[in-house]
């Protein structure tokens, strides 16, 4: 008895040993279909034997190579493989959570009734598709990594129809946390990519530029780095280098880790010669599946100079300027041979290639050259999880196979068209019902991915764009989740129209807000497509920024830069902010103006915001001020047209009385709103107050009449009384009272609105040595130095969207209009 029981204590130790030897610190080494354990470069593969436990398969069948294999250093790995007649899977613990790599070996060698070469299959996580449809013809490994929020991963793979799947090695391994830590830039429009964490990423190419194939071997992560020969246009334009010596990765950005020596030690570089006037670039191309965003990362490190600020150069993607006057010793700080790396993601690809160059800087009197030392380009999943599958086909001759394949795609979309169709019909009966007052259907946006919008800029005429190219910015619901502690009620910062508001920290330390959909909100879905939407397109200081949404789990959920000061709205009345400054307020109104006049000025068409008040702008740590909110935003009119019509949206006692009664929007009907909130900040009270009496009950009335008699200083905050000054407070009211004109017409544009602010505080600030006309509201010529309100970012989109004509109110009375209006937030 006693000998039994040590016998199954013994057994239990080796079992133990085992898992302990197939995995180190949450990776596991896999050498698929082996009896015993293979070594490869000081690494243990585990016999596939020794993980039976990890994998479930319908029947145990092994291939066993009889033809020579590769000749590679890890060709032991493919001397055996496992085949799948059925869908099978591995399933792995994970401990450690983070960002792993899969790699998947596949080499398809003949064995008895398997040709493996004819396989097809799929192969996919819980989240992510990772291959499709896939087959081989060669030896080649598939690399990917995904971030694990979850105590395993679980690789399935699923054979097509009578066919079968197959696996010669695999790899899960973790990635170190610098790898992958670094938030990308992004390029028209220019930005930062927040969303990478919840990426799912495959190598594309990992090219070494200047010098030969970096093998696994001599890679600290164990990666593979290529040539960069056959990707190289006109290769009589460069030159290769190395200076291995000359890598300092002490002084440098970069760690092993992002790249080995061997691959900063080389480089390509122009081949000027000793002409100082060269003037090329040199430029790889590289073949990409077109419809996914990639990330692309540069590889410097300057090698070549014998001292420092001797080269600049520009870098390219595409026809797009990356970096400009590329100086490596002032990324370096000032050290020669630092290693130091750049990220970028693209937009969605609409083409079959991504072409990356490098150039001169001219302007800068230094000799012309450029380097590059190393390259890499990673897919992202697309709006589905997928990192498979080609959204598009782009034909390249005329056989009848692909006129076949062209002919089925067209017929794909002329189905997809009626059923869009469909979509669109059903979607505007919705509308209706909704508007009668039934109840709404909370719908995610994944279930409508046909809903596209025509997004229009100064350079084009417009090209079809729905939410799933702004994938970039999909959140998964476990993340927001966790970074609001699963929506704790003590985050909540705030609640409006749309929903609760929490404040909440990513799992990379970044503070947001993340505003929650209600499903009995007034506000629903297509709020909720606009914002993203709009803000996906804009890139500006005065804007609050769209870090990402989520449509998970039936939810509607937003995560924007997190405002470390809350709403305009809170610091003038209802709260315990202590008073501002009239200067203060001068800031916070000429920031919000020229959101406001960016958003009016920047785009081939003025973008209408529809909802100005103070509760949707916001207030950073520095109190400077960001328009907030764009879910009723709308575009403005045609150069031939003078106005949108739509139906009325807005917040009561900020809304445009012409737009009211006519129903018809223009950029004056955010102006008249403005005007309102100009008022609402020199006076620190709500705009809408029913507990006043009957003449002062709307703020933009009751101002400005005290403004016409000229004694708006007798309503003024009274924390105020005596430290504004009379021209500045004199300024601001005539610019008040042009923004609340009757008639749009009459009103101010926000860029004069933005000059007359930039006036005021000069006069509050400083006496001016000259103050001509300083009664009336005509332009004045300011000082250079707060001449710079105009210098707005032109790139962009900007949404079009249809109108709703309806019957004209012109008859309607202001006074009669506000009458209405007696609920300060409500929309």
């Amino acid at each position: 008895m006693m000998a039994k029981r040590g016998f199954e204590i013994l057994c239990r130790l080796l079992l133990m040993l085992s898992l302990a030897c197939l995995s180190s610190g949450d990776s596991y080494l896999i050498d698929c279909g082996s009896a015993s354990d293979t070594k490869v470069g000081g690494r243990v593969f585990v016999a596939d034997n020794s993980a039976s436990k990890l994998l479930s398969t319908p029947n145990n069948i092994i291939a066993n190579s009889s033809t020579s294999v590769t000749s590679s250093d890890d060709s032991a790995l493919y001397k055996t493989a496992r085949i799948f007649d059925g869908t099978s899977k591995y399933t792995f613990a994970i401990n450690q959570l983070g960002r792993y790599w899969i790699r998947l070996y596949f080499y398809p060698f003949l064995h008895d009734n398997y040709s493996m070469s004819s396989a097809n299959f799929d192969v996919s996580t819980q989240n992510h598709v990772l291959l499709s449809k896939f087959s081989v013809n060669t030896t080649v490994v598939k690399e990917f990594s995904v971030n694990l929020t979850t105590s395993n991963l679980v690789i399935n793979f699923v054979p097509s129809t009578n066919s079968f799947a197959f696996l010669n090695a695999l790899e899960v391994v973790l990635i170190p946390d610098e790898v992958l830590s670094n938030v990308p830039s992004t390029f028209n429009p220019d930005g930062k990519f927040n969303s990478l964490p919840w990426q799912a990423l495959e190598t594309v190419f990992r090219v070494n530029m200047g010098g030969p194939t970096v093998s696994y071997m001599n890679d600290t992560l164990w990666r593979t780095w290529v040539p960069d020969d056959k990707f190289l246009m006109g290769k009589s334009l460069a030159t290769n280098f190395t200076n291995t010596e000359a890598v300092d990765y002490a002084a440098g950005l970069a760690t092993k880790n992002i790249a080995p020596r061997t691959v900063y030690g080389t480089a390509t570089m122009m081949k000027s010669a000793d002409d100082p006037s060269s003037n090329f670039n040199v430029t790889w191309e590289f073949n990409v599946d077109p419809g996914y965003q990639y990330l692309v990362r540069f590889h410097f490190c300057d090698i070549i100079s014998s001292a420092l600020n001797q080269l600049y150069f520009n870098v390219y993607l595409d026809s797009w300027i990356l970096v400009e006057n590329l100086d490596l010793s002032a990324e370096t700080h000032s050290v020669l041979g630092g290693p130091y790396y750049v990220d970028f993601v693209t937009a969605a690809t609409l083409n079959n290639r991504i072409r990356v160059s490098i150039g001169p800087a001219h302007s800068l009197g230094v000799y012309p050259n450029a380097i590059l030392n190393g390259l890499e380009i990673m897919k992202m999943n697309d709006s589905m999880g997928s990192l498979s599958g080609a959204a598009f086909v782009i034909p390249h001759s005329s056989s009848k196979k692909n006129v076949s394949k062209i002919l089925a795609s067209i017929i794909g979309s002329v189905i997809a068209l009626v059923l869009a169709g469909l979509l669109f019909l059903w979607c505007k009966k919705r509308r209706e019902v909704e508007c009668e007052g039934h109840s709404k259907t909370w719908i995610p946006l994944s279930s409508s991915g046909a809903t596209s919008h025509s997004l229009g800029t100064k350079y084009s005429n417009g090209t079809a764009a729905s939410l799933k190219s702004n994938v970039g910015y999909r959140i998964p619901f476990a993340a927001v989740q966790e970074a609001t502690s699963n929506f704790d009620e003590s985050l909540v910062i705030g609640i409006g129209g749309f929903g609760k508001v929490y404040k909440g920290i990513l799992n990379d330390g970044t503070k947001v807000a993340v505003k929650r959909g209600n499903p009995r909100s007034q506000q629903g879905l297509s709020e909720f497509q606009t914002e993203i939407e709009m803000l996906s397109q804009f890139r500006h200081r005065h804007l609050v920024s769209l870090i990402g949404y989520c449509d998970e789990k039936n939810e509607m959920i937003l995560v924007y830069e997190y405002m470390e000061n809350g709403t305009l709205k809170s610091h003038l009345y209802g709260s315990d902010y202590p008073s501002m400054s009239w200067k203060e307020r001068l800031d916070i109104c000429i920031g919000a103006a020229r959101g406001l006049h960016y958003l009016h000025t920047g785009y081939a068409k003025a973008v209408i915001h529809r909802d100005v008040k103070s509760a949707n702008i916001l207030l950073d740590e520095n109190l400077m001020a960001k328009v907030a909110d764009f879910g009723l935003s709308k575009t403005g009119p045609e150069i031939d047209q003078t106005h949108v019509s739509t139906a009325v949206k807005g917040s009561f006692g900020y809304l445009d009385p012409e737009y009211f009664r006519r129903q018809q929007l223009t950029e004056k009907s955010d102006v008249y709103s403005f005007g309102v909130v100009l008022f609402e900040v020199l006076c620190a009270r709500p705009v809408i107050d029913p507990s006043l009496p009957r003449e002062m009950v709307n703020l933009a009335e009751w101002a400005m009449k005290w403004q016409k008699r000229g004694k708006l200083d007798q309503i003024i905050d009274s924390t105020l009384v005596g430290k504004v000054r009379p021209d500045s407070l004199r300024k601001f009211g005539e610019t008040a009272e042009k923004c609340l004109a009757e008639y749009g017409v009459d009103r101010p544009s926000m860029g004069d609105v933005l000059w007359n602010l930039e006036y005021a505080l000069q006069l509050q600030v400083a006496v001016l040595s000259t103050d001509p006309e300083e009664n009336s509201t005509n332009m004045i010529e300011l000082p250079t130095q707060i001449n710079n309100f105009g210098q707005v970012d032109n790139t962009g989109s900007a949404m079009q969207f249809e109108g709703t004509a309806v019957d004209d109110m012109s008859n309607a009375s202001m006074s009669k209009v506000f009458s209405q209006l007696v609920k300060s937030e409500g929309r």
